[in-house]
């Protein structure tokens, strides 16, 4: 039978032992610039609204990653290989699983410094397409892709360990 005294001097022991630890978080990646090539979405139909996708996304993560910003520092590259609204906004059909009513975005991001690559994860986010609000709202296109951006960043600064 183990007693309450017992347990405690061996937890205590396991502690000393080393055998008890916290992981070490992974510091962030220092950031120099930021950088994003939106040029791919031209051609999938967002016509003149890609440069501003892009404008967008690096204010974004120039707002999520301002704690990894440090002159000199490599180059955050963002490719935007593609972002996709759904057809409706809203919740679905009764019985679809909601499977079909999601918007996506996907993304690459390399951290390049003097011409090598650091590290490059491939992102993708997907939201409900309800996640920019009130459906009937003239501005709704506008703020789904807002919150992909938003959601995106997140992401990026996660994979870049901010």
């Amino acid at each position: 039978m183990t007693t309450r005294r017992a347990f405690l001097t061996g937890s205590a022991a396991l502690a000393a032992g080393g055998l008890f630890s916290l992981p070490v978080l992974a510091q962030g990646i220092a950031i120099g610039g930021i950088r994003v090539d939106a040029r791919l979405l031209g051609p999938q139909g967002w016509g003149e609204n890609a440069p501003r996708i892009g404008r967008a996304l690096e204010r974004e993560l120039a707002r999520q990653l301002i704690s990894l910003r440090q002159r000199g520092g490599p180059i955050l590259l963002v490719t935007v290989k593609g972002l996709w609204l759904a057809s409706a906004a809203g919740g679905g059909m009764a019985g679809d699983g909601g499977g079909g009513n999601s918007d996506d975005m996907d993304t690459v991001a390399d951290v390049i410094d003097r011409g090598r690559l650091i590290v490059s994860h491939n992102i993708r986010s997907m939201l409900p397409s309800n996640s920019g609000g009130a459906w009937y709202r003239p501005d709704i296109d506008e703020r789904r892709v807002a919150a992909l951006l938003e959601n995106n960043a997140l992401w990026i600064k996660r994979y870049l360990g901010a």
